[in-house]
């Protein structure tokens, strides 16, 4: 993964509202946007706002089915993230990259 795509998604994952949607679509096999808006206390537009930024980053997917809308975590992407993340932390706090390894 580019390191522009890991910030993009570094970037969506830095707000709360988004890490609570993230937290409510993994215990649901696919919401609604009406169901999201009704587990959390923000407006309908808020949280498609954040819904839309989620999906920009790949964190979700949504597929359309009238009458309504389906959102689902990507779970390989976050997955992903968090290997990366994993994989910089470990490379930036390695003795051989930080010295003693103290800081």
């Amino acid at each position: 993964m580019r390191t522009e795509e890991i910030a993009g998604r570094l970037a969506a994952l830095s707000h709360p509202a988004r890490l609570a949607i993230l937290e409510y679509l993994s215990g649901n096999d696919g919401c609604a946007c009406r169901d999201v808006v009704g587990c959390l206390p923000l407006a309908q537009s808020t949280v498609s706002q954040h819904l839309k930024v989620l999906l920009e980053a790949g964190l979700i997917t949504h597929e359309r089915h009238m009458p309504r809308s389906t959102y689902r975590l990507n779970r390989e992407a976050l997955r992903s993230v968090s290997l990366q993340l994993n994989s910089l932390v470990d490379q930036c706090c390695s003795v051989s990259c930080c010295g003693s390894g103290k800081t």
